[in-house]
């Protein structure tokens, strides 16, 4: 089902990978309902619990991604061909909960972005309950009822010289055999450059140091670090890109001042990334730089089907959507056996940069 609402539009994808097919509207008139005229489309959860359980962090979550779902997409149509406006997917998952896809397509700016919301809920699979596990979860049994909400967003633009960027923030709720809950946040903003322009990344880092330091001046390099580590391709020798931040199992504060953190981080995507839209996507460029994103696009790739832990995440959850667990993926994207750039070149800088991660601020 492909919608306008009102006039409007996981690890990276560890939530909007846990989809089905679209259902019908679960929106319930009334009259103290929130605003969710300016959202994509209507929310997952139906409008009286969002009003009766409006400080339950389930909530407040499901409202925040909504609004950064919609800011962002206006931001990413202001930069492209005023014909080209995102199509929004809103779906039902029948195991619980479900979503909002937003998608632009061959566009003039944007070569294919998206933007997703899930809010899905239900019983962890075994498999999801052990990779949990083995990164530290101390979870009690064997298949758990869990809540997630969460926005993922990967940008491909068509000019070589813009930058893709990688967004996703989330929040987990797990009730073990016990009946104990846990929850924890995470997420994280990175950008993969085809071209290096240090003012371009010092500028990125700049703006999401600002927003972790409104919280904890340790959270940057803290942050930064294990994006770095995160988001190596360890076959390839190399990063993904440039790094940005990267966090998960985030618990360590009450569950508000948790929050509000990410609330930062999220509001911090828009000022990090659109300014070097507006600068590089009228940037002439050739075809051997085109070559050279479409060859960097397949390391992403790579990454993506490899590494990621919310590919691995989406794919073993009942009901999994496929469209949604390969949204992060470009539309095109190129291979060549033994390909090395030539010592001295921009894309050898660029490589260069890739292997040996620096501190940018």
């Amino acid at each position: 089902m492909l919608v306008r609402f009102a006039g409007l539009g996981l690890g990276a994808a560890t939530l909007t990978t846990v989809a089905a097919a679209s259902g019908n509207s679960n929106v319930d008139v009334l009259t103290s309902s929130p605003d969710v005229s300016s959202f994509m489309a209507e929310p997952v959860t139906p409008l009286s619990t969002l009003v009766k359980d409006k400080d339950d962090m389930k909530v407040k979550m499901e409202m925040l991604i909504m609004k950064i779902q919609a800011d962002f997409c206006r931001a990413l149509e202001n930069e492209e061909d005023p014909s080209k406006k995102f199509i929004v997917d809103r779906w039902t998952r029948a195991e619980g909960g479900g979503g909002v896809t937003c998608v632009i397509q061959n566009g003039k700016t944007f070569e294919k972005a998206g933007v997703n919301v899930s809010v899905v809920h239900g019983i962890l699979p075994v498999d999801a309950v052990r990779q949990m596990k083995a990164r530290g979860k101390e979870l009690i049994g064997k298949e758990l009822p869990f809540f997630a909400a969460g926005i993922s967003s990967v940008i491909h633009p068509s000019n070589p010289h813009v930058p893709t960027v990688h967004f996703n923030y989330r929040y987990f709720e797990v009730t073990q055999e016990n009946g104990e809950k846990m929850w924890w946040f995470g997420g994280g903003t990175d950008l993969t450059p085809y071209y290096f322009v240090e003012e371009d990344v010092r500028h990125f880092h700049s703006t999401l140091k600002n927003a972790c330091d409104q919280h904890d001046a340790g959270y940057y390099p803290k942050f930064k670090k294990w994006c770095d580590e995160y988001f190596l391709v360890s076959h390839r020798n190399e990063c993904r890109g440039v790094g940005g931040i990267f966090f998960d199992d985030f618990e360590m504060h009450s569950q508000e001042d948790c929050f509000k953190f990410v609330k930062s981080c999220a509001e911090s995507v828009i000022p990090s990334y659109v300014p070097l839209v507006k600068k590089h996507r009228n940037d002439p460029y050739t075809s051997a730089e085109r070559d050279w994103q479409l060859l960097r696009r397949g390391r992403y790739v790579e990454f993506n089907l490899v590494y990621d832990r919310g590919t691995k995440f989406g794919l073993y959850t009942p009901g999994a959507r496929i469209e949604s667990i390969l949204m992060s993926l470009p539309v095109y994207a190129k291979w060549e056996y033994m390909h090395s750039p030539s010592d001295g070149t921009p894309e050898a800088k660029l490589t260069e940069i890739l292997k040996n991660p620096k501190e940018w601020i």
